[in-house]
This record gives structure tokens, C-alpha cells and sequence, in this order.
């Protein structure tokens, strides 16, 4: 296991970081997404500290709390050490059907970061993540109360989800000019499958130095080997039969999945390991968050750490699942070019 700094913080991160939606259940998209329960738990818990992750991804919502209820337990239950730990998690969804049980007000996001610690049995979460953007209150509200948390000890870091660059960077001016704690990481979904992170967001992380935390790397298990092709429903109990999430280009996946499989083949390993080991090799990339519904899944996916593809391969990888060109993208592009080469002086 690798380490990367989070963007431009001194924190060393896992590359892999183990997610936690599958913990818990209960009713609507939870029963689907997973069922763990508190020996499973334990079990994944134990095993990717083994592996050497140090970094555990979860949310207020996922389960409606029991997730980070279950992880919080796992944590006590394995007597691991606090200090090597990096605990994530996040608030904005809805947590009850109050007018303030959701959203980013100062009033939620003290309430929330309150509930979390107490289900995660912590005194302090390394980074706090606002889950979404919230159209109602304003930036200067949202990281006024982030900001705060941090000097206060509750939160180390803080840091986005699912956001457009535009709204990122607002952000980054509030914070920079009213001298806040400014974000550290962004949370996006990006995967082999689905590249449009790269169309304005991956820029704005570079230029900015924050660092990316990639979830549904395997686009819903799309990605897995599963699937044969965008008809096949996968075998029994596969997420996607019954939750078709997140979005994406079947077609392009499928292209994806063929050019990977022989890569997989002579290496005797799963495609998702090709997927997640491409995804790796990208310099924006921080950590990428995998959750499982069963050991072999997680083991499958942690040994992703030890594939090293070729500048052939992902050369290959690159050109397969390349996106559509888009305007200004094509235009910024070839606008480039008279700048491309430094004149030669006869």
C-alpha cells in the first residue's frame, strides 16, 4: 500500500480508502447497496488495516447513521490506534423531515458533525465533507460554520462532494478572502467508464492542489467482469440489477471492459483491478474508495495496489475510453498549440 499526500495538506492518505455505504441497510436504496452488519464489519475493518489502509470513508446519511454507527464500533471492537486512523465523513442529506434536518446551514452542520462523532464513539473527525451543493445557503454561512469546527477541534480538514468547478472555486475565494480553513479534497465520482471529471474539474484540482477522492471507481459494478454487456442484469444480488447508479455510457463502458479483460487475463486478475490500477495512475488522484459487499470482493480489489500497467496499455486504456470532444475544450485545445513549441532561432 501507497501513500499520497491529500492535496496540499502534510496528511498522508492511503491510496485505497475503504468506503462504508454497504454497512448497515434498513429501507429504499440502503437495502440494495448493502447489509453488513456488525461481525462482517469488523472483518472488512480488520482486514484493510491489514492491507495497510488507513483511511475510512462514511456519511450521515448512509444507513440513516447506522454506518457510521457500525464503523465507529469496529473501530472500538479492534482496539485500533486513533492516531493512525484518517476517519471521513460528511453532511447535507436529509436526517429527518424537520425544515432543518438537511442542508448546510450552521444550524445543521453543528447539529450533524455532533451526531456523527457520538455514533462514531470519536472526540474529532480528520475531514469533514459537505456532501452536495446546497442551493439555498450561502457559501459564507457553510464555511463560516466549517471554519469554526476546525478551530474548535472537531474537524481537521475539511473538504466537498460532488460540486461543479465553478461552485469549487467560489468557495476557495470565500474561504481565501475571509482567511478560513479552505477545502482540502473533492469527492467525485470518476472512473475509466465515466472520464467527464476531466472536462473542468480535474484542471481546477491541479491548478488549485486539491486532492481528488474517487468513489464508484468500478461505475456501480459495472466495471467488476459481472456484466458481459449493457443488457446483462450480472448475477444475483449485483447493485446494479436493482439500482442503476451512477450514470453512464454503457456502450463506452463495455468498450472499456473488452480492452481490459485481456490485460486481466494474462495477469490472472480482475478486471476491476485493471480498472481501479488505471485510475491510480492518474496525478490528481489522492485516494480511491472501495466498498464491498463480501470479502472477496474487498480482498479483489485491495490487491488492485500491486498492478502495474504499461505505457502500451494505458496508452490503449486512454484511447478507449477517451470522451467526446466538447466546446471550449476543443477550442482552448487547439488555441494552445501556437504555444506549444518555444521559436527556433536560425
Amino acid at each position: 500500500m501507497r501513500y499520497r499526500l491529500l492535496g496540499q495538506t502534510g496528511l498522508y492518505v492511503s491510496e485505497l480508502c475503504l468506503g462504508t455505504m454497504t454497512y448497515g441497510g434498513g429501507t429504499g436504496i440502503w437495502e440494495n447497496i448493502g447489509k453488513l452488519q456488525q461481525g462482517a464489519v469488523d472483518e472488512q475493518v480488520k482486514a484493510a488495516v491489514d492491507a495497510g489502509i488507513n483511511f475510512f470513508d462514511t456519511a450521515n446519511v448512509y444507513s440513516h447513521g447506522l454506518s457510521e454507527t457500525l464503523l465507529g464500533q469496529s473501530l472500538k471492537n479492534l482496539k485500533l490506534p486513533r492516531d493512525q486512523l484518517i476517519i471521513a465523513t460528511k453532511a447535507t442529506g436529509a436526517m429527518n423531515e424537520t425544515p432543518n434536518g438537511r442542508g448546510q446551514s450552521r444550524h445543521h452542520l453543528f447539529n450533524e458533525v455532533d451526531a456523527s462523532l457520538k455514533r462514531l464513539q470519536l472526540d474529532y473527525v480528520d475531514l469533514y465533507q459537505l456532501h452536495a451543493f446546497d442551493p439555498l445557503t450561502p457559501f459564507e454561512e457553510s464555511l463560516s460554520a466549517l471554519n469554526d469546527l476546525v478551530r474548535c477541534g472537531r474537524v481537521r480538514y475539511i473538504g466537498l462532494c460532488n460540486m461543479s468547478a465553478w461552485q469549487i472555486m467560489k468557495a476557495l475565494d470565500v474561504s481565501d478572502r475571509h482567511g478560513w480553513a479552505k477545502f482540502s479534497s473533492v469527492q467525485a465520482y470518476y472512473t475509466i467508464a465515466g472520464r467527464d471529471l476531466e472536462r473542468e474539474v480535474a484542471p481546477l484540482l491541479l491548478d488549485q492542489r486539491l486532492g481528488l477522492m474517487v468513489w464508484s471507481p468500478l461505475a456501480g459494478g459495472l466495471l467488476s467482469g459481472k456484466f458481459k454487456n449493457a443488457d446483462d442484469k450480472g448475477p444475483a444480488g449485483a447493485r446494479r440489477a436493482t439500482f442503476d447508479f451512477p450514470v453512464v455510457n454503457k456502450d463506452r463502458a463495455f468498450k472499456c471492459v473488452d480492452a481490459m479483460r485481456p490485460m486481466a487475463e494474462e495477469r490472472h486478475v480482475s478486471a476491476a483491478q485493471i480498472a481501479l490500477a488505471w485510475l491510480l495512475t492518474k496525478p490528481f488522484v489522492s485516494t480511491v474508495i472501495i466498498g464491498a459487499k463480501s470479502m472477496d470482493q474487498l480482498r479483489d480489489n485491495i490487491a488492485s495496489t500491486r498492478v502495474q500497467l504499461t505505457e502500451a496499455e494505458l496508452k490503449s486504456l486512454d484511447e478507449v475510453s477517451q470522451l467526446p470532444p466538447e466546446y471550449p475544450g476543443w477550442m482552448l485545445a487547439m488555441q494552445a498549440q501556437y504555444r506549444a513549441t518555444a521559436p527556433v532561432k536560425d
